[in-house]
This record gives structure tokens, C-alpha cells and sequence, in this order.
């Protein structure tokens, strides 16, 4: 294998363990409002089109996601400083507690899915969650289309 092809090999079993901790835990919510929570967490109040453009979905996919997610209160909406004629989307303080509660559930139902690892494997695998998160930062997005 080369360097390079172990990367959409990890893609992929982030992947697979998201949707097994989501499904071993019942949790019916749509990743989707988890990718948004996270990179509105990260990068603060977001337009729709940024946002939308960030979780790599569509402006309609995502008016829709917020308009949930702010039915639930796990979002906010305000008017945009830079133009009061956009509307900034930002993750509440409720949905940050819900997001937290989601990392800790999947956490807890992953865990017997790594009970077998050594203190080496575990000292590997916080090594490489490091390089991953330095890697997995997203591009800081400003002008975007609202």
C-alpha cells in the first residue's frame, strides 16, 4: 500500500464507526446536523452559503437543516454585521450540549468495539487521531455567498 492509500482508508472507517456508533446507540438524528453543529463549534457564525459550502451539501439542503435545528434550538439565527441584509447561523449553547452529548454517546458505545487494544495500540491511535485533527482542519471561509 502506498502512503497515500492509507488516507481514504481511514476516511472510510471514520466513516463506518460514525454510522455504527449512530446506529448501535439508536440515534436517528441526520449526521448532517452533526457536521453542522461541529464546523459551526469550530468556526462560529456562519451564513447559509458558507455553511452549506463547509458540510458540503446544497443552499436549500441546508435552509432546511437550520430551520430544524433552530426548531429544536440548537441554532440561532441573526442579522450579519457586515450586511444586515444576510443572516449569520450559529450553533446555540443547547446545541453545542447536544453535540457534546453525541461525541460522549458515540464514544461509550464504541468503546467495547476497541476493548481489546494494548496501551501500545492506544498510544498509537492517539498519535494519529493528533495527525488526523492537524489535518482536518477546515479553510476559514470569508466572503462567501450567503
Amino acid at each position: 500500500m502506498q502512503n497515500a492509500d492509507v488516507i481514504p482508508s481511514i476516511v472510510m472507517a471514520a466513516h463506518a464507526l460514525a454510522r455504527f456508533a449512530a446506529q448501535d446507540a439508536g440515534n436517528d438524528a441526520p449526521s448532517a446536523q452533526w457536521r453542522a453543529l461541529s464546523i459551526l463549534e469550530r468556526q462560529g457564525g456562519m451564513r447559509i452559503g458558507a455553511l452549506a459550502l463547509a458540510a458540503r451539501t446544497t443552499q436549500p439542503g441546508m435552509t432546511r437543516l437550520v430551520g430544524m435545528l433552530e426548531q429544536a434550538g440548537l441554532v440561532s439565527r441573526s442579522t450579519d454585521p457586515a450586511d444586515t441584509r444576510a443572516t449569520l447561523v450559529d450553533a446555540t449553547d443547547g446545541g453545542l450540549a447536544h453535540l457534546r452529548a453525541w461525541r460522549a454517546e458515540m464514544r461509550d458505545t464504541l468503546a467495547p468495539r476497541f476493548a481489546d487494544l494494548d496501551e501500545e495500540e492506544w498510544a498509537v491511535l492517539r498519535r494519529a487521531a493528533g495527525i488526523l485533527a492537524a489535518h482536518a482542519q477546515e479553510p476559514t471561509t470569508t466572503g462567501a455567498p450567503a
